[in-house]
């Protein structure tokens, strides 16, 4: 008997506008964002001669990698700002961790006489602008000793006032009864905090962590005033020293600062998957 196949039309799904809209909305705005990264690394692979003819070519069409070996037999100390920056900046991050996220267990769980007054005193302090508070800093350290050293430069940073409120809001959410079950079984509150705390608190050390690393591996100013060799410099103020007084080569300046982009590009890899779950946790809970 000859068999007879049964086609069924399959009924089609009406095209949504708004999905699409949306979708082109996100890739323009990924386009815009990215854009300044693209144009770094083309510039960086672009001989000097063809990066500052107009217009510009969107494409590298002559690239080569002669920016980068002229930037590393000219600027001989540019390794050594590299180990100072992740010095300073894995340091700083480590320390606004720990920190950050004892502080805000503090002010989220424990009860304290003044805690309420002594958060939002603290968080008042954030209207305060940073630059008011360099000439008492550059004075303390002076007194101290640790001019032209990266202790000057990382000191100042070990915790921020962001990062207490961050881990404070973060930590409230946390169910109380699983501190009370970890006390009832002999944990102390540094056990608690480390066994406890931190663990269920990764998505906001993560994003937390991002957002330190990167404000100090591109810190600028106050390593500025505070360095004076060339030696104990940093990559942000290394590579604007690049900069020559009548003429700029602006080859060498930005090969310089795309290698001084990748360990951030790195870190975000490392840290996006926390990051990400810290935003989603503060979008679902806020």
């Amino acid at each position: 008997m000859a068999q007879h196949s049964v086609h069924v039309k399959r009924p089609t799904r009406p095209v949504k506008w708004s999905s699409i809209l949306a979708w082109i909305i996100l890739i323009a705005a990924a386009v815009v964002a990215l854009w300044p990264m693209y144009w770094l690394f083309v510039t960086a692979l672009t001989p000097t001669t063809f990066a500052i003819k107009t217009p510009p070519d969107l494409i590298p069409l002559h690239a080569s990698i002669d920016n980068f070996q002229r930037l590393l037999s000219q600027a001989t100390d540019y390794w050594a700002w590299g180990k100072n920056s992740i010095i300073v900046a894995v340091t700083i991050t480590v320390f606004h961790i720990f920190f950050d996220t004892l502080a805000g267990y503090a002010f989220a769980k424990k009860n304290f006489p003044g805690k309420d007054f002594l958060f939002w005193l603290l968080v008042a302090t954030m209207m305060i602008p940073s630059y008011v508070t360099f000439i008492p800093l550059y004075i303390e350290t002076r007194n101290l000793g640790l001019l032209d050293s990266l202790m000057a430069v990382i000191l100042p940073g070990l915790a921020g006032v962001f990062g207490i409120f961050l881990m404070r809001q973060y930590i409230q959410t946390l169910p109380t009864e699983l501190l009370e079950a970890a006390r009832m079984d002999g944990c102390g509150e540094l056990r608690v905090f480390w066994y406890v705390i931190l663990p269920l608190s990764k998505p906001a050390v993560g994003a937390l962590a991002i957002m330190v690393f990167v404000q100090h591996w591109n810190d600028f100013f106050w390593p500025l005033v505070v360095l004076q060799s060339s030696s104990n410099y940093t990559l942000p103020v290394g590579v604007a020293g690049l900069q020559g007084e009548f003429t700029t080569d602006f080859g060498i300046i930005f090969a310089g600062a795309a290698l001084a982009a990748l360990p951030m590009v790195i870190f975000f890899m490392i840290f996006q998957r926390n990051f990400l779950s810290g935003v989603r946790m503060g979008a679902i809970k806020g």
